[in-house]
């Protein structure tokens, strides 16, 4: 048993620093416990799981090769929505759901486009979250210009899993060489092409033109496009062009173009993906197989989703008493069964002390009804000790009873008290195959707590005195079967102390995607208050018109009927009581129809574990249908165990934590520990103003090649969707959502009150260069003093004709005056120019420039990425005629036209 509790902590402790529970393991250079999950949405098709088998055999064999024998894909499990018909072959889910998958299959939004794409918003070498494939991608054959659908699978697993980053650079394609050659941003520089201006293709005739230098960049102009040679002997890269034959390698450190302008640099210090790969945990034990033979073919599990099965395992011992913990727990505990959980849910109840008591046995939530079936047995008096064992056993008995299976099934435990006997069960929790999410109330609740959550895949969740904490809990425990429309969206949740006699006054968005199934619910603490409620056509509802539960637990709860009305609800609140009192609000809320996906907002902490001090990053995901929401005011919250918040405000502007600009992933470092022990996260995201909008542009995806050249001729790959630069972008309405991004734990933090300064200025990874006459003109997103808050004290720029100078020995490279740059608050755009006296500034002059930043207590930031500004007066060219004239154009794929080309 010993043995086996060690193995289970081995595990829980591995699944800590990840931002979702993928269930993949690496063993005997395998890969075992994939998922691909096929959105309900996706109609039935058994090419499609065809397909998907087919893309997995290829890129097992691809990847075994890229990776030099080390590692293919040998167990595989597809996740069938519930909306496909059962099959005698389909298996029964574990813990495996769609919202936990490693790759999805579902349509995109708007019609933006077939890109094979990772969400991946970590530093080098973390994680990604998924992998998104749309079905037209699976089952078309014209969209092979990607590459064959397994090459591709290997570049957005090698996001994915390690953590690298794309090689090339659409906004970028060109950049000066030290050599002062134009070069194609590519890994390797082995990739042969050429360069030319692709203008509007019709009638299977395309006009080119010979790309032309822009002459205050030195560049090409801004449409010049680098096309490969069909036929090429370059080995390298993967996270470039894998659609090559020949190209079956990542680059590595003898073959890796340090010079070019790509994320992979910019991200990684200039280290090739194939040095991030041999770093990352995979990696660091494993040994190359021996022989010769390929790697035997995956072993694929095709797995049906089941209908969402629930148990609440709510904590009634005497502890419970105590800061009217009970009433709060069964306040939140109503607001889940009657507005939260997704209706044909399966739910049921068990209540534990020193013993476990069924409440109630699994019933379908169709209506209200069947949820106050439910609520109508939450416990009225707290007493007894705390058997966690108990309680956990008492829910799986639940759903065997019904004769549902434990795997997969879920369990939401809370609980305040210690207790010394839970690791006693961790073998039978382990077994269970039960996803377990846990709720711990009070600084008291047992630490083991996050060890059941680890190891089951389940969220974990911290919640001090008031009852936002635990709504916020409860409403971010939705269906994990990619359903968002079915999902109960929460609107606000706001708690206020208010005074004696005092009215308060709130507004609330509500966007033309929501509306459906709103509920308004406000709760007290000594005396009702008087509630008024009016929707934006001026309709009003008063104190009446909200329902008072019948179980006594000081809450009152509004259903709009129908659809709520778009626009802005304002509630009023007056404390009738004679001394201040807290009163809550909290607005939730479902998608309005089916076709339509809200905008919904996801965010977590960079681990579940820290150790001081290492910093922490705050993400949160805003995004409508997979397109990222951007121009939107995003805070994060965040709660000690004291009570004690820290309000972040979240970016997304590419600097500091957050790694791409406009990518509606918003990110902030945490630094203000207070103490050990467990912290909560909680996110609002609000769009005003009118400045929210979709952006329809993605990053991290695989490169779409418009052509190639073969034997000096042009020929065309198939068009794509196109997102026009005036076309890129979408309005969004206002809007308001709250979000928990669950708990984390932090160790080794000094007391409250110990200001030691340990962190230095954050990296700034946005630096940019141009030549103005004599003068280099840079700008840069300003870091703080402390990380990305506040203000650094000063700047160290340094410049070399050399990239190795400022890479390998920044110290001694040439150092500019900055006596004159004052540092602007962190966040802030700075602007700077400086003349180098001592270096002579004539036609080719090339310079490469890094900045660093001290803070107050003379702590120095990481070197930022390294420019290059070069001054280039290029020579007048001749005038030469455009290329393929409609008379005597290219035809798409069969005819190509002969051009001068430079070649790379």
């Amino acid at each position: 048993m010993v043995l086996c509790l060690n193995v289970i902590l081995f595990l829980a402790l591995h699944l800590l620093p990840g931002m979702k529970s993928s269930m993949v393991s690496l063993k005997n250079n395998g890969y075992d416990g994939i998922v691909i999950a096929i959105n309900p949405s996706v109609p039935e098709d058994e090419k499609l799981i065809q397909n998907i088998k087919e893309m997995v055999t290829e890129a097992s064999a691809y990847l075994f090769l890229a990776t030099k024998r080390r590692v293919y894909f040998r167990n595989v499990s597809i996740l069938i929505p519930l909306t496909w018909k059962s099959k005698s072959e389909y298996l029964k889910p574990k813990q495996e759901s769609y919202d936990q998958a490693d790759v999805i299959v579902a349509h995109p939004y708007l019609d933006y486009g077939d890109d094979p794409y990772t969400l991946q918003y970590g530093q080098c070498g973390e994680k990604g979250q998924y992998i998104h494939f749309t079905p037209n991608f699976l089952l078309s054959n014209n969209l092979l210009f990607y590459g064959s659908r397994g090459r591709v699978f290997v570049h957005e697993w090698a996001h994915l899993r390690w953590g690298v980053f794309d090689e090339y650079n659409e906004h970028h394609p060109f950049y000066i060489s030290s050599k002062n050659t134009i070069e194609a941003t590519r890994c390797s520089t082995h990739i042969t092409g050429g360069k030319v201006v692709l203008k509007k293709c019709q009638e299977g005739s395309c006009i080119t033109k010979p790309c032309r230098r822009d002459s205050q960049t030195g560049l090409y102009e801004a449409k010049c496009t680098f096309l490969p040679k069909k036929s090429q002997t370059a080995r390298e890269s993967i996270m470039f062009m894998p659609s090559f034959d020949s190209v079956t390698e990542f680059c590595t450190a003898e073959t890796h173009n340090t010079e070019a302008p790509n994320l992979q640099n910019k991200m990684c210090n200039h280290r090739s993906t194939w040095d991030v790969i041999m770093t990352s945990d995979d990696f660091r034990t494993v040994s190359p197989m021996t022989g010769r033979n390929l790697p035997p073919q995956p072993i694929f599990s095709l797995i049906k989703s089941k209908q969402r099965v629930v148990c609440l395992v709510l904590d009634k011992s005497g502890s419970m008493n105590s800061e009217d913990r009970l009433f709060r727990m069964n306040q939140a505990a109503e607001i889940y069964l009657v507005q939260i959980i997704e209706k044909g849910s399966l739910a049921g109840m068990v209540t534990f002390e020193s013993f476990a008591t069924i409440e109630n046995n699994l019933i379908e939530i169709t209506d209200e009804n069947a949820s106050q079936r439910i609520t109508a047995n939450l416990p009225r008096v707290a007493n007894g000790g705390t058997s966690i064992c108990s309680g956990l056993k008492a829910g799986f008995q639940v759903i065997t009873l019904s004769d549902q299976s434990i795997s997969g099934s879920e369990i939401v435990l809370l609980t305040d008290g210690e207790d010394d006997t839970i690791s006693s069960c961790f073998d039978e929790v382990t077994q269970s195959g039960a996803i377990i999410h846990t709720i711990a109330l009070g600084p008291s609740a047992a630490k083991e707590l996050e060890t059941l959550s680890n190891m089951t895949g389940g969220h974990r969740f911290f919640a001090h005195k008031d009852i936002n904490g635990l709504i916020d809990a409860f409403s971010r425990i939705s269906s994990g079967s990619g359903c968002i429309t079915q999902q109960a969206i929460q609107l606000e949740s706001k708690a206020l102390n208010i005074t004696a006699r005092k009215w308060i006054i709130g507004t609330v968005p509500v966007d033309s995607t929501i509306g459906n199934d709103t509920f308004f619910v406000v709760t007290w603490t000594i005396q009702k208050p008087e509630i008024l409620l009016q929707d934006p056509k001026g309709k009003k509802y008063k104190t009446s018109d909200f329902r008072e539960d019948e179980l006594n637990i000081r809450s009152a709860r509004l259903r709009i009927p129908g659809i709520a009305e778009t626009g802005t609800w304002t509630y009023s609140l007056l404390n009738n009581h004679d001394s201040f009192q807290m009163l809550t609000v909290t607005v939730t809320t479902r998608a309005r129809n089916p076709t339509t996906p809200p905008v919904i907002v996801t965010s977590h902490m960079s681990q579940n574990t820290a150790h001081y001090p290492s910093p922490m990053i705050v993400y949160a995901r805003v995004s409508q249908g997979f397109l990222p929401v951007l121009g939107i005011n995003v805070t994060a919250i965040i709660e000690t165990e004291d009570g004690h918040q820290v309000t972040l405000e979240l970016w997304d502007n590419g600097a500091g934590a957050d790694i791409v600009k406009n990518d509606g992933i918003y990110s902030r470092y945490f630094t203000h520990y207070r103490g050990n022990g467990r912290y909560s996260l909680k996110v609002h995201a609000q769009a005003r103003e009118n400045m929210a909008r979709l952006s329809l542009r993605r990053q991290n995806k695989a490169l779409y090649i418009p052509g190639y050249i073969d034997n000096g001729k042009i020929i065309l790959n198939p068009p794509r969707p196109e997102v026009k630069d005036d076309m890129a972008e979408a309005e969004v309405e206002d809007f308001s959502r709250i979000t928990s991004g669950g708990s984390f734990t932090v160790s080794g933090a000094p007391p409250p009150g110990d200001n030691t300064r340990v962190f230095p200025p954050n990296k700034i990874t946005d630096l940019e260069a141009k030549f103005k006459e004599d003068h280099i003109q840079l700008s840069w997103t300003a870091p703080g003093n402390v990380l990305d808050e506040g203000k650094a004290k000063s700047y160290i720029i340094r410049t070399s004709k050399y990239l190795l100078d400022l890479k390998e020995d920044f110290d001694n490279a040439t150092l500019v005056n900055t006596s004159s740059l004052i540092p602007e608050e962190a966040g802030s755009i700075e602007n700077f120019e400086f003349k180098q006296k001592l270096l002579k500034i004539e036609n080719g002059t090339k310079l490469y420039i890094a900045i660093q930043a001290i803070n107050e207590a003379n702590l120095i930031s990481e070197i930022s990425n390294i420019v290059q500004a070069t001054k280039l007066i290029p020579p007048q060219e001749l005038s030469v005629p455009a290329l393929g004239t409609k008379s005597s154009g290219i035809r798409l794929a069969i005819l190509g036209l002969a051009v001068v080309l430079s070649i790379f």
